[in-house]
Parts: C-alpha cells; sequence; structure tokens
C-alpha cells in the first residue's frame, strides 16, 4: 500500500499516537499563509515537502526548509 506522508499522519493521529503539527495546503498563496502561521507560533524553521509517490524527492527538490513565509 502506498500512502503519502499526510494520509500516514493522520491514520497515526487517528490511532492517538503523537504527530509533528502539519497542514496540507495545494497552492503556493495558501502554502505561505501556512508557513506564516507556523513562525508567527514560534517556529524558527518551516519544512515544505512535496506530495508525490516517489523515491528521493529530497535529492529532487521536493523538500525545503525556510525560516521566512
Amino acid at each position: 500500500m502506498k500512502l503519502q506522508e499526510y494520509h500516514a499522519k493522520r491514520l497515526l493521529q487517528a490511532q492517538g499516537l503523537p504527530v509533528s503539527d502539519f497542514v496540507v495546503e495545494s497552492n503556493p498563496t495558501d502554502v505561505r499563509s501556512a508557513a506564516a502561521r507556523f513562525l508567527e507560533t514560534g517556529a524558527t524553521r518551516v519544512v515544505v515537502k512535496a506530495q508525490v509517490l516517489v523515491g528521493g524527492r529530497g535529492k529532487a527538490g521536493g523538500v525545503k526548509l525556510a525560516s521566512t513565509a
């Protein structure tokens, strides 16, 4: 079974397991707003991840760290 990361996190949350805070957004404007909300509440960095069912997304540029929205 292949699951995207956010699906897996929702399943873990449903079972009462601890999961780091996350949101799922589908366009750049909403991603920027979500990052700003996390940073305003004390986060020093956010991670923006492409939700694709392939290996090596980090090497391909699908995972980015950001310290500003």
